[in-house]
């Protein structure tokens, strides 16, 4: 599943009803429905005419009261409430990826809004080098505000310092000082590989990146495991110097992110082709074929046009197989209620642990959905004659 609905799968069990909010909250915005001051009232009018329970209203009202003051604009907020509580609530970056607001009242949470602004989330390592040590940092992408401008420290390395510099000396003074300096450059350079290695060892980490000193840069490369060499990019900045351009270290950091994203994405389109082509067992397309895969929890990754839904909807259900297209399919699951189908479709993903990708309109040739399964569909039986 996408990072940010793994988050709060746990959600998905709790019994509703539940209000989604998906709102822009930024706080420079001239639009009234997204000041501050009228942003909780219109929700919580919103809600109100949805059905919101009182106190859900309330709780709505109090967490939209927290101004992004201070943030980037633009931001949206998104917002789950339930039994009186914000059980999420936090500002993204970016305002509204898909050009409306969402205030709307269900039997379960709706994270599709979430996916759809968050849409990938894996962990990667950010290590900024130097001849005396480094940092060493995790970080996700697509985090959301409020987290560390360089992620999660993991360590600072305070090399050893004595005689690092090489010495313009001349005579058989030279060669000494110039093989200490190395050799001293070398082992500082081992302590962060360790530490980079631990790092993406411990977050599965999709991505490395290594930027700094040249010359540090190389050895620290040259000294990492075949696991972490294998997911190295490189930014030639020397990020621990004065006078950095902390923008430039952003872009190309991003720039990084984005290509194991498409990256990923390519690579399971792959899949999906040659299973298909082979006639293996091992895919299946379009919304029928996929829904009967998830009931089976047979769902190894997700293939999910994010914008294709339009007003479709499914049950959901209150235990496995958690989703059904209609009541004859439930499996004697209770039927919570029909719910939008791409916030069925992630619900049931999460809750049978399947990774969902999402694409844009048109990448999954005309079809909003697919998937590559955990084993094989058997053969279709013929009827009886």
């Amino acid at each position: 599943m996408t990072q940010a609905v793994k988050d709060h799968a746990g959600l998905y069990k709790l019994a509703g009803p539940w209000t989604t909010i998906y709102v822009d909250g930024s706080a420079g915005a001239d639009d009234s429905f997204a000041s501050d001051d009228t942003l909780p009232l219109t929700v919580a009018d919103a809600m109100e005419r949805n059905g919101a329970p009182k106190e859900d209203i309330k709780a709505a009202m109090a967490a939209l009261t927290k101004s992004a003051r201070g943030l980037p604009d633009p931001v949206a907020r998104f917002v789950l409430v339930r039994g009186g509580e914000a059980a999420v609530d936090d500002f993204l970056p970016g305002g509204l990826v898909t050009g409306s607001p969402v205030i709307a009242v269900g039997p379960i949470p709706d994270l599709s809004p979430l996916a759809r602004h968050c849409p990938g989330g894996f962990a990667y390592v950010v290590a900024e080098v130097g001849r005396d040590g480094g940092e060493v940092y995790l970080r996700r992408a697509d985090r959301e505000w409020g987290a560390p401008d360089r992620g999660e420290p993991v360590a600072a390395i305070e090399g050893d310092t004595e005689h690092m510099r090489k010495v313009h000396a001349g005579g058989w003074a030279h060669g000494r000082y110039h093989h200490h300096a190395e050799k001293v450059w070398k082992s500082n350079a081992a302590e962060v590989a360790a530490e980079i290695d631990r790092a993406v060892s411990s977050s599965r980490a999709k991505l490395v990146v290594l930027s700094g000193d040249i010359r540090a840069r190389q050895l620290v490369a040259d000294q990492v495991s075949e696991e972490s060499r294998a997911i190295l990019g490189v930014v030639d900045s020397h990020t621990r110097t004065g006078g950095s351009d902390a923008d430039t270290f952003t872009l190309q950091v991003d720039r990084l992110v984005t290509k194991v994203m498409a990256d990923h994405q390519h690579h399971l389109l792959e899949r999906l082709a040659e299973h298909e082509g082979q006639g293996s067992g091992i895919s299946a397309a379009g919304l029928g074929a996929v829904v009967t895969a998830l009931q089976q929890a047979q769902v190894e990754t997700l293939l999910l046009e994010s914008t294709a839904w339009g007003d479709r909807t499914l049950l959901a259900l209150d235990a496995p197989p958690w989703i059904a297209a209609d009541e004859e399919a439930t499996a004697g699951a209770g039927p919570l209620g029909s719910v939008p189908a791409l916030a069925a479709i992630l619900r049931a993903a999460a809750l049978t642990d399947a990774e969902t990708v999402l694409y844009p309109p048109g990448a999954l040739d005309s079809r909003p959905i697919a998937a590559l399964l955990r084993w094989a569909t058997g053969p279709t039986v013929p009827a009886a004659t």
